[in-house]
């Protein structure tokens, strides 16, 4: 049977791995199997791109591969913090955030950072508790799996785009097999660390990176729920 013409035989099953997933900040250390990684890959890959360039690069990191990423990352992330004066050392590969926020995005910003906080018993103004928490980034919060993602740079704007719909993809299928993730434009300060370490090629930018595996669901970081707008508020129908 042809897979366009596949009657979904249960639409809420689909619903429910879109609107279960959420920014998972505590994870089991339990492994996940190579076949799941595969099987999620390719039904990711399945993912739209403009003329099917399909222009994602998948590097994933487990064991050893992926302490070496952490130990790395983190020693350099705490040299930032000791040394700020060193931020030229590290810049991102793009602008993911804009360089000056106006609303209603920062007020949606500023909410996500101090409700995660509050909860975790963060006050405002408490540095080194942010940065402890922002630190965890680097280790994955713990995930048994790293995805790094990479881009060629011969490629265009829209490949950010398409590489949007193929991490929702990844994201969505992981959520159909149990899983959870946590995607991380925390990691792109750190490329000049990253590319070498994963062996990614001069031609090739890094795009984000991803925490994959199991949820803790004991831990309180993962009882955090961001809000999302009512459809009216984003939407104009135009009958």
């Amino acid at each position: 049977m042809n897979e366009r013409h596949t009657l979904i035989a249960d639409p809420d099953s689909v619903d429910a791995a879109i609107e279960s997933r959420y920014s998972v900040r505590a994870f089991q250390s339990r492994p996940v199997p190579r076949q799941v990684l595969k099987h999620v890959l390719r039904v990711a890959a399945r993912a739209p791109s403009g003329a099917n360039a399909q222009p994602w690069k998948v590097y994933v990191l487990q064991g050893q591969t992926r302490d070496e990423l952490v130990r790395q990352v983190s020693t350099a992330h705490e040299l930032l913090h000791a040394q700020p004066e060193r931020e030229a050392d590290f810049q991102n590969a793009y602008d993911y955030y804009p360089t000056h926020w106006v609303e209603p995005y920062l007020s949606r910003r500023r909410h996500n950072g101090w409700t995660l906080y509050g909860l975790l018993g963060i006050d405002k103004g408490d540095k080194a508790g942010m940065f402890a928490q922002h630190h965890r980034n680097f280790d994955l919060f713990g995930a048994p799996v790293g995805l790094m993602f990479t881009v060629d740079r011969a490629m265009g704007r829209g490949s950010l785009l398409d590489y949007g719909m193929f991490l929702q993809s990844l994201m969505v299928a992981a959520r159909a097999r149990g899983l959870h993730t946590c995607a991380q434009g925390a990691w792109l300060r750190f490329s000049s660390i990253i590319m070498p370490l994963i062996g990614a090629g001069q031609s090739e930018m890094l795009v984000c990176g991803m925490a994959l595996g199991y949820a803790d669901e004991s831990a309180l970081v993962n009882t955090f729920t961001t809000p999302r707008e009512a459809v009216d508020e984003f939407t104009c129908w135009l009958d």
